[in-house]
């Protein structure tokens, strides 16, 4: 009986010890050390930076969909007779072309509101400032330089004032600066998961060197690796999942302030940047990504280093 007692007492420690009893292997509270705020930041930055860029790619599709097929015709005549005479005959001619869908001729109160912020509200359609017409034609296929070419040859005996531009052509620089945002905001992703399982790598290593002694007993006890993986792995996933819960609620927080922000500028490129229910979904799945990382560095992290213990 007495020999049996050491072996209970044992036995006893080493659930203690592997964190199925009271006391844990790497004894901590929760949301008390910097794991579980680093990780909360890090979470915030990684769904504000991805946020950002699902709204620049929700932009982008928007208005290369909207000017895919979009031609814009100017009328530059100074003569308001001849002008309006050539708009009226190109718009004739365009409606007639194959290929054509839709032609409207924009109307001088909405050209007016168009260069009012520019020129002042006492700028009219007279003589002192000539506004040229603008034609707004759509082709149910996308412009190319081919059609293009076409329909400035259909308008040059009617409308010689014509100038014919594709909608798309005015928005390239602006696409490509979204574009260049969007692989920012891809790369602030990577490098902050990559700091995420940096910090989680040296916590890990600091945990392991603390508790060295207590290691060595659990071996000495029958204690495997694996054991004393999971352990450290539960540690992390616990932490890690209680600070990517924080910080994706405080960048929720800035998403939806910035959101209403720019929402209130009513500018049509920013109403179109706005995210549906898959962008959220996708945010949503950040703090996951976090944990599940989290948990895998901390296991990789300490198998590696128990395997060079001697």
């Amino acid at each position: 009986m007495k020999g049996i007692a050491p072996a209970g007492r044992m036995a006893r420690g080493w659930r203690r010890i592997s964190g199925i009893g009271e006391v844990e292997l790497v004894p901590q509270s929760r949301l008390s050390g910097p794991i579980p705020w680093v990780i909360a930041i890090m979470v915030a930055l990684t769904v504000i930076a991805a946020a950002a860029g699902l709204a620049l790619r929700n932009t982008a599709a928007a208005a290369t969909a909207e000017l895919r097929g979009g031609v814009t015709v100017q009328i530059v005549e100074a003569a308001p007779e001849a002008r309006e005479r050539q708009a009226r005959a190109a718009v004739r001619r365009l409606g007639r072309m194959p290929g054509v869908q839709s032609v409207r001729l924009v109307p001088q109160h909405e050209l007016d509101g168009l260069i009012e912020p520019w020129l002042g509200t006492e700028v009219d359609g007279g003589e002192a400032i000539p506004v040229p017409a603008l034609i707004d034609a759509r082709l149910g296929v996308a412009v190319t330089p081919e059609r293009l070419a076409a329909i400035r040859h259909a308008l040059h005996d009617v409308a010689p004032a014509a100038r014919t531009d594709a909608q798309s052509n005015w928005l390239k620089p602006v696409l490509a600066a979204i574009a260049s945002l969007q692989w920012l905001a891809i790369a602030l992703v990577l490098l902050l998961a990559l700091a995420l399982t940096a910090a989680v790598l040296l916590a890990v290593r600091s945990a392991l060197g603390t508790n060295r002694g207590t290691i060595e007993i659990v071996h000495l006890l029958g204690g495997t690796d694996a054991q004393i993986a999971r352990v450290f792995q539960r540690s992390v996933g616990i932490d890690a999942a209680g600070g990517s819960l924080l910080g994706l609620l405080l960048a929720l927080v800035v998403v939806l302030f910035l959101a209403q922000r720019f929402g209130s500028l009513g500018a049509g490129l920013v109403d179109q940047g706005a995210l549906g229910w898959q962008d959220w979904m996708a945010l949503g799945l950040v703090p996951v990504i976090a944990v599940v990382l989290a948990m895998l560095t901390a296991r990789l992290t300490v198998m590696r280093t128990l395997r060079k213990m001697p």
